[in-house]
């Protein structure tokens, strides 16, 4: 197989720890290739008494197996004095150079997948970049128009119709063809995962998807007929349900996913069954990212007890949709 690529993220956040402890605690060998900077995760390595060597190469295909060695393509040359555990404009634009570097890769065939350490919506705001997350990143640098975030787990996998927006924005932005969009999004890529009959159920926007009307008619004027526009597509797709109980609908085995209709109604419940055991997935692009679903945690910096969990399962995932094998986290 081809290297994956994993980027250090921000490098004043918990990125290059995290990044650290994944290669340390590797159960098996998986040629990986880290793209970030070299001296940074050397400085973080000593100052939290891991045992990983850090070694520079310059291309994914000088990635090697080995257990302890952390190669690194080395895309910035930070000072030493960076400040951690904050805002920071020159973090911010690494974080981004970061991502840059691995589509690029990612584009030219070089890796089989990414996997994205955590960046700092306020650190790339702060650099004059004006992207709320990585998924806007990925889908402008990919050239990519239609896509979606999935958050994945063993217990609820989430699809969001908006994904990065104000909640009044979001919700001028919940019409017929968003909704089918994302839909056929998630049933292609539970397709691609090895599932040949994914349930799909769609949640509603209002309280007791409206109540037929009473609480609001967006489910009768615009989710509805999205879903029978899907199954007429042989979508598996039903619904609205009621936001409160398709979640755990889901949880149960009704659902195989759930569409939700915008950001925070399908990521609550998601982070609520636990942060260290989901994925972030991007869906829709012309390569497989895979990232973990916590930020920066600005407040763990240089503690060394940031949990690395997530950033195991995201590989391990990636490992999963690129045919390999998947480790297994712990």
């Amino acid at each position: 197989m081809k290297p994956i690529a994993v980027t250090m993220g921000d490098p004043a956040g918990i990125g290059p720890e995290i990044v650290l402890k994944l290669v340390r605690d590797l159960g098996q060998t998986v040629p990986m290739a880290v793209i970030g900077d070299a001296g940074t995760l050397s400085r973080t390595a000593d100052a939290l008494g891991l045992p990983v060597t850090v070694r520079e190469i310059s291309a994914p295909a000088e990635a090697a197996d080995g257990a302890d060695v952390l190669h690194v393509i080395p895309v910035t040359s930070l000072r030493a004095d960076l400040p951690t555990g904050r805002v920071s404009a020159e973090a911010g634009r690494a974080a981004y150079d970061y991502v840059a570097r691995a589509v690029h890769h990612a584009l030219d065939g070089d890796i089989d997948a990414m996997v994205t350490a955590p960046l700092n919506k306020e650190a790339l705001r702060a650099a004059g970049l004006p992207y709320p997350g990585h998924t806007e990143i990925l889908a402008e640098l990919s050239g990519t128009d239609d896509y979606t975030m999935m958050m994945a787990s063993d217990a609820l996998r989430v699809v969001l119709v908006t994904i990065h927006e104000a909640l009044r924005v979001a919700l001028t932005h919940v019409d017929a063809p968003s909704i089918l969009r994302v839909t056929r999004l998630a049933d292609r890529a539970l397709r691609q995962s090895g599932n040949r009959s994914p349930r799909i159920g769609v949640a509603g926007l209002n309280p007791h998807a409206g109540e037929n009307g009473l609480m609001g008619t967006e489910e009768i004027d615009i989710i509805a007929p999205a879903v029978v526009a899907a199954r007429g597509e042989g979508i598996d797709a039903s619904g609205p349900f009621p936001p409160d109980t398709v979640f755990l609908r889901a949880k149960n085995g009704d659902f195989d996913v759930v569409v939700a209709q915008y950001h925070d109604q399908g990521l609550i419940p998601f982070k609520y069954l636990g942060l260290d055991k989901g994925v972030n997935v991007t869906i829709g692009l012309p390569f497989v990212r895979t990232s973990v679903d916590h930020g920066t945690a600005f407040d763990l910096v240089g503690q060394g007890t940031a949990d690395h969990r997530s950033l195991r399962v995201a590989l391990d995932q990636a490992l999963v949709m690129v045919g390999e094998r998947g480790m297994g986290a712990s």
